[in-house]
């Protein structure tokens, strides 16, 4: 039989095994997505299942599209013709079409309309101009995951949370008014529902007999909860996932679903995956040491089913500069070798690192893409300082000009530029002003002083830049406040930016380039970027999950940064960060760390990560490892010579001075942190 060729002896036994609950423990790299195609069409060709009776959940379309050709290619090759077709959608799909049938249940019209991002932001400004909108859409969305309406989310309400969950109600309110639906009602509402119609929610349960399920430790409460009621008449749910790649928590995934299937589901049965076919057995070797360190997992031991490889590096650099040139170098001579770009990607826990990646891949002219960000020097407000220094070369640059004439807020609107370009005709924006009365005339004395004002703080800018590059940031930094024109909350993450570009700027003007070459080299660099097709992957891990190449660099290997140590930090599921970074290598994996790494626009000198001694690659004892405010997080645990272990409650102060309050089983001590000792 087609469906079971290629097959190991455990992917057989997942295929054939039909009635019943199935947890599908799958390890990276042993063809779940195999398993799972074969088990669908061995469903309908073999077992003789109507195929309108199974429904497929995965996280993405691109999963659901993959999974519906491979499957269909699978029963077309055994010459079986289906009529009908299964259910294979994302969660969120799901519940679009439910509530299209059902929304009625909620007294609502089926002609609802599914609004977006913005459209959800606009709703929100109209409630509240107080509060930034992304983030009261962010504990909305929490709250709707977390099954909480308005009303019990105000029971359950900590202080200052009142306010939040009031504009929470009107939201929703509005919603419910304009007959619209934003995309965490597609699955809130549909729970609503299903929760409220026991009979609706058998009925359902019987029309998908079998339901099968990708990538289950992604799933949050209210998918766990919907997956519940669809099964409320039978228990044929298969679910494939991996808890060691359980990396989203932050957004709301709970391990604890895949965690606790067989406890969920009585006799449900649990095949692991152990066989990998994707890396080499020293990838493999370090990973599984790495993840088993942690608790919070099932267990199994990835098996290498290729030959052995090369073995993993680990490397030290002085600086980040440094190390991203000798990375440079390295693939340069993989190119030469044979190797493509797109067989090659670049990994980091923080985003910050990703505009030093990009300059070292500029600099050494590799071809590569920036995954899920957006490249640096793309981003608006850096965007907005380069338009500034593009005038500091060339004033008669209208282009630039119209970008930064009203940022920061001058009180040069739409208006009054769309007058200027008439009246300018075919000249440049500068010529025209130089003509005072025209301008003037045309523009108003009020407009002319505002451009006035401009073009002298351009050239103010271009005086203090002869003079120093300490003078001219001065001159920025007064003159033009950029971040003005942001909301409050997006404040900090694009100072860290500029103080980036600043930074870059600054070395690259000191190694005797122009400003003009410099700008120069952006334009060339950022044109041929976008026409390469064979290019390097940058991304961060978390966007690495589900991708395979053959070669691997993870930088940024160090402590408190990878580990990314903070209030919130979960040290299990930066293990199983690390996991994933290690298991998307086939063939050959990188670590780097660097001594020195400018970051958020000053230096950090961090020791190596924690987790290359736990995967085996350094040897030193761990307890050497410094504690310094960026190491130690609340929730840490330490352990003191005398105290014993106990728990970080509070961090004060930085350095020698810095001071830790602990929980030693009760008692709670306020110690020096050099006493102390991370575990």
């Amino acid at each position: 039989m087609k469906f079971l060729e290629g097959l190991n002896q455990k992917q057989k036994e997942a295929v054939e095994y039909i009635d019943g609950a199935l947890l599908l423990l799958a390890g990276a790299g042993s063809g779940k997505t195999k398993t799972l195609i074969s088990r669908l069409a061995y469903l309908i060709g073999v077992v003789g299942i109507d195929p309108s009776s199974i429904l497929c959940l995965t996280f993405t379309n691109k999963a659901s599209a993959e999974m519906r050709e491979r499957a269909m290619g699978l029963l077309k090759e055994e010459e079986i013709e289906i009529d009908t077709f299964p259910l294979l959608c994302t969660f969120h799909k799901f519940g679009l079409l439910f509530l299209k049938r059902y929304i009625s249940y909620l007294g609502r019209e089926g002609n609802f309309v599914l609004i977006d991002s913005d459209d959800c932001k606009k709703i929100i400004k109209s409630l509240d101009r107080e509060i930034a909108p992304s983030s009261l859409l962010g504990a909305i969305s929490y709250y709707k995951n977390s099954l909480l309406s308005p009303q019990d989310a105000l029971q359950k309400a900590e202080g200052g949370e009142e306010k939040i969950i009031e504009i929470y109600e009107r939201y929703q309110s509005y919603l419910e008014k304009n007959n619209l639906v934003d995309f965490d009602d597609l699955l809130y509402l549909t729970h609503l529902i299903l929760q409220k119609n026991p009979q609706l929610a058998q009925k359902q349960s019987k029309k998908y007999a079998y339901i099968m399920v990708d990538e289950y430790q992604d799933t949050n409460p209210l998918q766990y909860r919907i997956l519940k009621m669809l099964t409320c008449s039978h228990q044929n749910l298969c679910v494939v996932g991996d808890d060691d790649q359980s990396i989203y928590g932050w957004r709301g995934a709970d391990i604890r679903n895949i965690l606790e299937f067989t406890q969920d589901f009585p006799n449900a049965k649990m095949i692991k995956l152990e066989q990998n076919y994707r890396s080499t057995p020293e990838i493999l070797k370090i990973s599984n040491t790495l993840i088993s360190k942690n608790s919070q997992r099932l267990g199994k031991v990835l098996e290498p089913m290729l030959k052995s490889g090369k073995e993993v590096e680990v490397n030290s650099y002085e600086n980040d500069r440094v190390e991203i040139e000798s990375i440079c170098k390295k693939i340069s001579s993989l190119h030469k070798n044979g190797a493509k770009f797109s067989d090659i990607a670049i990994l980091y826990r923080l985003n910050g690192i990703a505009k030093n990646v990009e300059d070292g891949l500029l600099r050494s002219k590799i071809p590569y893409k920036m995954i899920g960000v957006l490249r640096f020097y793309e981003r608006s407000e850096v965007k907005d300082v380069i338009s500034y220094l593009r005038l500091m070369v060339n004033i008669r640059d209208d282009f630039s000009l119209l970008r930064v004439i009203n940022r920061p807020k001058r009180g040069f609107g739409k208006a009054s530029e769309e007058k200027m370009l008439a009246c300018a005709g075919e000249r440049r924006i500068y010529d025209f002003f130089s003509n005072k009365d025209e301008c003037i005339t045309c523009l108003g004395k009020k407009n002319y002083q505002t451009l006035e004002e401009f073009f002298a703080t351009i050239s103010q800018l271009r005086i203090a830049l002869e003079e120093s590059f300490e003078k001219f940031e001065d001159v920025f930094t007064q003159k033009i406040d950029i971040l003005s024109v942001y909301p409050q909350n997006e404040r900090e993450e694009r100072s860290s930016n500029l103080k980036e570009l600043f930074s870059s700027l600054k070395t690259e003007l000191g190694s005797q380039k122009s400003l003009e070459e410099y700008l120069n080299e952006l334009s060339l660099s950022s044109d041929s970027d976008q026409e390469v097709g064979d290019s390097v992957s940058c991304m961060s891990i978390h966007l690495s999950k589900g991708l395979e190449f053959d070669y691997v660099f993870v930088v940024g290997c160090e402590h408190g940064f990878f580990p990314l140590l903070g209030e919130s930090g979960d040290m299990e599921e930066e293990r199983r960060l690390g996991y994933v970074a290690f298991t998307r290598a086939k063939r050959e994996l990188y670590l780097s760390y660097a001594k020195t790494r400018f970051y958020r626009g000053k230096p950090s000198n961090l020791p190596p990560s924690k987790f290359l001694y736990e995967s085996g690659l350094l040897q030193e004892p761990q307890e050497d490892l410094p504690v310094t405010s960026e190491t130690m997080s609340v929730g840490a645990m330490v352990k003191h010579k005398i105290f014993g272990i106990g728990r970080v409650l509070e961090v004060n102060g930085k350095g020698k001075d810095m001071k830790v309050r602990v929980n030693f089983g009760g008692n709670e001590r306020v110690i020096l942190s050099s006493f102390l000792e991370l575990i």
